[in-house]
């Protein structure tokens, strides 16, 4: 397929799905986009059958589908989300395996896994979100690669604890619990999150707080354009914590998500701050 077809393909899936995503990639070069673009379309469609109506051995199956055309990526394939990757791939040095690790954590979701540690749920989140801290060095690069790549595992675990705070209340009703059972014990709420978890709640925001502080250590590290990408990407997400901090309760209420004037404002400030 030609590969300015296939990255057409995966620019509009994200620009119709990314709804945080797509804030920070805007603002790289063409070429980093259009990988980016590409890499975010081939997650999108791992967390869709994750996410999706068939029935668990049938996800299962079909993650084994995508390990399948990894492991013979081709920019020649039919595919367009295949064909822009593995174009991607030649051109940047992606790791693949932080793609098969992304599927392990899917697999994870399928199988019904919860955590009764704050470890055994840190390996989750580096599977789901580290992974893509990863991925996305590897297309816009660093001063020190040896430094980022660890600080960048440790910003998608920042991130992917707030998206788990944010969603705590979709996902009980999908029956995933993903904030540590021991952790649930210690504050004196109900492990399944059946009963009031305001105070785990604000426990594992502490927590997530914690990652970040950590994590936003990797921007001095990235040049202009990819400062000004990962800041944006990360400060969306930030600033949700900072809701979470202020109001614990506010996410048995339902979904948190910042208005778009909100989004725009991190992405202008990123953009800002990519040149100082």
């Amino acid at each position: 397929m030609n590969a300015e077809t296939a990255y057409a393909r995966c620019e509009e899936i994200t620009r119709r799905e990314a709804k945080n995503f797509s804030y920070g990639i805007r603002l790289l070069r063409p070429p980093e986009r259009r990988a980016m673009s590409a890499l975010y379309a081939l997650a999108r469609r791992i967390d869709d059958i994750g996410d999706g109506d068939l029935a668990p051995p049938d996800k299962l199956a079909a993650l084994d589908g995508v390990r399948a055309e990894l492991a013979v990526l081709s920019p020649a394939s039919d595919d367009p989300v295949i064909a822009a990757v593995a174009d991607a791939a030649a051109r940047y040095p992606i790791p693949l395996s932080a793609l098969e690790e992304l599927i392990d954590g899917c697999e994870m979701d399928v199988r019904g896994t919860t955590y009764e540690t704050i470890d055994e749920l840190v390996v989750y989140c580096r599977r789901v979100a580290g992974t893509v801290g990863r991925l996305t060095l590897a297309v816009i690069g660093s001063s020190d690669m040896a430094t980022a790549v660890p600080l960048a595992d440790a910003l998608g675990v920042a991130l992917q604890l707030t998206n788990i705070l944010r969603d705590i209340v979709e996902d009980r009703a999908m029956g995933r619990v993903y904030l540590p059972a021991a952790d649930a014990r210690a504050v004196g709420c109900a492990p399944d999150l059946t009963g009031p978890i305001t105070a785990l709640v604000a426990f594992e925001a502490r927590r997530a707080r914690e990652w970040f502080d950590r994590g936003l250590q990797l921007l001095p590290l990235l040049d202009g354009r990819g400062r000004a990408c990962v800041s944006t990407m990360a400060g969306i997400y930030e600033r949700l914590l900072v809701h979470i901090e202020r109001e614990p309760e506010a996410v048995t209420r339902g979904r948190l998500s910042l208005p778009t004037s909100e989004k725009l404002i991190v992405a202008a400030r990123g953009l800002a701050g990519a040149w100082r």
